[in-house]
Order: C-alpha cells, then structure tokens, then sequence
C-alpha cells in the first residue's frame, strides 16, 4: 500500500487514481491516515463484506433473542459477572 501526505495527492491526484486501480493508497494529514483511494473492485469487495458480516450479525442477534425465550427464570436473573465466574469455577 502506498502513503501519500494531502499535499501530495492534491499535487498528484490523477497519477494517484491510475495507482489506485493496482493497489490501495492511503492518504495522510498530519502524519495520521485521513483517506484512502481504491479501486472500485475493491470497494466492491469491501461492502459486499460489509453486507455479509451485516447480515452475520442480524442472524446472530435473532438466533440469541429466539433463544431467550427457553432461558428459565434463574437464568434470566444471571448477570455477566455471575456467568464468568461460573465459566471460571467450572474450569
């Protein structure tokens, strides 16, 4: 990956977007990371792993809230402290 200050990208803005088609190119403003320039294929990449790990999470979270439904009242009143020492003890 390529790093580049803002004044350079501004000055090299066209070279940077043909860069940018072979790999990433991140952009610096004050010695931090402020922007990246990539290809559309890898954008592409990037949000179809954002819509997968999305959708991971919205199955995740209704497999837990269906699950909730057979806690029994004892295990419903556990707290997080309750459950780690019992993982602990139960070692």
């Amino acid at each position: 990956m390529i790093t580049v200050t803002s004044v350079q990208a501004q000055n090299n803005f066209g070279q940077l977007l043909d860069t940018a088609l072979r790999e990433p190119i991140t952009i610096t403003r004050h010695g931090r990371p402020a922007a990246f320039i990539v290809s559309p294929q890898d954008m592409d990449e990037l949000m179809d792993a954002r819509r997968k790990r999305s959708k991971a999470v919205q199955e995740f979270e209704a497999f837990f809230a269906k699950s909730d439904k057979h806690l029994k009242p004892a295990a419903r009143k556990l707290t997080e402290q309750d459950i780690v020492k019992l993982a602990r003890t139960s070692r």
